[in-house]
């Protein structure tokens, strides 16, 4: 059994990528060749058109990843172009894969309905996709319910490939996850970085620290009760808290009698306590570069092995090796 996942390196990391993705990396790593975990460089090329800010994200990348708890003796992490596999293989699946999957695929068509450029890579995204789980035989792929279908864009370019040239490809199931969705922004839609509405896990603690104070609330007066079941302010202090703080907040909430600025004040104390080991983590990995580029050198090894396995025996099926 072989999990596979990707995170893009658009930007440092924010709570919603933890709760929504890192966290269950972390939970999920069972053994180097059961847990594979890239940093999707070439997925973010179509949209960072600064190869510094490029190439810094992708280190910092490695460094939050290593600090939140991923651990390099129990998972393969590595950089999705170090393994030159991948692009070969998409090449491959675009010859079989045809023209009304992708433009039915939500990315494209959401910047073509509001009439923003859609270059090629965006179109052909779900393809380079398609070959990074395939590539390395993948049985499960963590999604949250929003990015689903991903991995049913995956399924259909595998079987097609497979009806055309025999059965090379596992045919991968998605895992699904905390919904990304879920994890409300600081105006109470879903956190994104597009959207500016998000917090660093590893933010500056001054700039966290007002980010959360100036987290959008109701005008509620402050003796009427509140639904802590609607409520995103609440949703973000039960991420953190225990599952006593979380119903004793609830509670409080369907009393009323306080204000949201205590909440915020609790959950300032709650966030940086919870990150405070990563924090650590991270400024001692941050003083050891070596380190970093080394496992994700050895983890691009051990992913290099496995495609090159899967890239032959694709090659094989479809007569691009002469095996007669």
């Amino acid at each position: 059994m072989r999990i596979l996942s990707g995170i893009q390196p658009t930007g440092r990391f924010h709570w919603g990528n933890y709760f929504g993705a890192i966290r269950q990396y972390i939970d999920l790593q069972n053994g180097q060749d059961s847990a594979f975990y890239f940093i999707a460089n070439l997925h973010a090329l179509t949209t960072i058109r600064d190869r510094e800010l490029l190439a810094r994200n992708t280190f910092d990348a490695a460094l939050d990843l290593l600090a939140l708890g991923l651990d390099p003796d129990r998972a393969t992490l590595f950089v999705q172009s170090d393994v030159h596999a991948v692009s070969e293989l998409c090449w491959i699946l675009m010859t079989t894969t045809s023209m009304g999957l992708l433009e039915r695929c939500h990315a494209y068509k959401d910047k073509k309905s509001k009439g923003l450029p859609a270059d090629a890579g965006l179109f052909t995204y779900p393809v380079l996709m398609a070959a990074d789980i395939l590539l390395y035989d993948s049985n499960l792929v963590p999604v949250g319910e929003d990015q689903k279908q991903h991995v049913e864009v995956c399924r259909d370019i595998a079987g097609s490939f497979n009806s055309s040239f025999g059965e090379v490809f596992v045919i991968p199931e998605a895992y699904i996850v905390q919904d990304t969705a879920k994890v409300p922004g600081l105006d109470g839609g879903k956190m994104s970085k597009s959207y500016g509405n998000s917090i660093e896990v590893f933010e500056n603690l001054k700039s966290q620290k007002k980010k959360i104070m100036g987290i959008t609330t109701d005008s509620r007066p402050i003796e009427l009760p509140k639904d802590p079941e609607t409520d995103h302010l609440f949703h973000l202090y039960s991420l953190f808290a225990s599952a006593e703080q979380t119903q004793s907040l609830a509670e409080r909430y369907r009393r009323g009698g306080f204000g949201y600025g205590e909440v915020k004040k609790e959950l300032v104390v709650l966030a940086e306590s919870y990150f405070a080991e990563a924090r650590k983590r991270r400024e001692e990995l941050a003083a050891k570069p070596e380190y970093v580029r080394n496992v994700l050198a050895d983890g691009a090894k051990r992913a290099t092995k496995k495609a090159a396995e899967v890239l032959d025996r694709v090659k094989k099926s479809c007569g691009i090796i002469i095996n007669i």
